[in-house]
């Protein structure tokens, strides 16, 4: 990274919270991640000072200890398969053989009893994840969870291929990717769980609900991609982040790509802050809490991103800021020029309209 490319302090109207419980349940995610001899020797000495448990207790603040806790180890044995076998280890060039390990990854989450790669750590914490997950959730956020595993396994492969090729995608491209490859909608599921309660189908899969979570992911790998770009530059396994694709194909500067990635996320946040007010107005008990855990994943991702030894790497220290503002850098509400995701501007209606709700989204009201 150049040494003039600082982050300047993130737009984040979202307050900060944190389960109460938090430093017991990082000290059990660091015992998790060694019974269970998630990734190498190396990695997990690495990992198990990333505060990850911190990380988790900020997306679930008020949540179920239980959950909470599940949630830590889910994302600890993320990174074990993200930075072990995809960036970098040698699977991350090789995308077919890639492919085989994930499906046979993917086969154990959805039946823990099968015997595939029986003796492989990560096969045999996945288990317990599995298991965990049937303990507090219900059978539609199981089949959930491993829907969302099998979308981020896909991903992964599909930034394989590029590892492999040396190729970088063009931004739409990459925005629909990192949708998955960021590993945000595998934790959706878990928001639920962590409160107790299960989203209704015609709430969840209504489309504008959906894109808030889209918006949310989003948020929270365009900030990751801001704030890792200094640890990810100075490696040799890392391939694409944003700044990349913005530089390689649109030929800015690291600098001008800085400023162009914070507009965009800009842009998001806010849109993704009305269009959260337009569904909580008309929605459930459920969508509320919902949409609330929605906005703690976003805060708790920065909150972390800036203070976790993972991204501020204290031995050569990153220039990243130590606080947010209030105020965005931008503040147009035009549609971010990314069609992919241009659409998601269409969803609420314009702010001189009498009638703020969103239409078609059913009510459901608490008893």
């Amino acid at each position: 990274m150049p040494p003039d490319l600082i982050v300047p302090p993130l737009y984040s109207p979202i307050p900060p919270a944190i389960h109460p419980r938090h430093a017991e349940i990082n000290i059990q995610t660091m015992a998790w991640a060694e019974t269970f001899r998630i990734g190498s020797e190396e990695l997990r000495g690495r990992l198990v000072r990333h505060d990850i448990g911190t990380f988790s207790a900020r997306i679930l603040p008020e949540g179920r200890q239980e959950v909470v806790s599940l949630l830590s180890d889910f994302v600890l044995w993320l990174f074990g398969v993200d930075d072990g076998h995809c960036e970098e280890g040698e699977l991350g060039r090789r995308p077919g053989e890639l492919t085989g390990l994930l499906h046979q990854l993917l086969r154990v989450a959805q039946n823990p009893e099968s015997p595939m790669l029986r003796g492989d750590p990560l096969a045999a914490g996945l288990r317990d994840l599995r298991r965990r997950v049937d303990r507090y959730g219900t059978p539609g956020q199981r089949a959930r969870w491993v829907d969302a595993l099998r979308e981020y396994f896909f991903s992964v492969v599909w930034e394989a291929a590029h590892r492999r090729d040396g190729t970088v995608p063009d931004l739409s491209d990459y925005t629909l990717m990192r949708l998955y490859d960021g590993a945000t909608s595998v934790v959706l599921p878990l928001l639920e769980m962590g409160y107790g309660y299960e989203l209704q189908p015609h709430e969840r899969d209504h489309t504008a609900v959906r894109a808030a979570a889209e918006m949310a992911s989003f948020v929270i790998t365009w900030d990751n991609d801001i704030l890792s770009y200094h640890k990810e530059a100075a490696g040799t396994r890392y391939y694409l982040n944003v700044l990349r694709v913005l530089t390689e194909h649109d030929g800015l500067t690291p600098s001008q790509a800085l400023d162009l990635a914070v507009s965009q996320r800009d842009r998001v946040m806010r849109l993704f802050l009305r269009l959260s007010e337009h569904l909580a107005e008309q929605g459930s008990p459920q969508l509320r809490q919902y949409l609330h855990s929605l906005a703690c994943f976003i805060r708790g991702a920065q909150d972390w991103g800036i203070s976790s030894v993972r991204y501020t790497t204290p031995d050569h220290p990153a220039p990243v800021p130590s606080s947010f503002r209030d105020t965005p850098a931008d503040e147009s509400e035009e549609p971010l020029d990314i069609p992919v995701i241009a659409w998601w501007w269409d969803l609420l209606p314009a702010r001189a309209s009498s009638s703020p709700g969103l239409p078609n989204l059913p009510v459901q009201r608490a008893a």
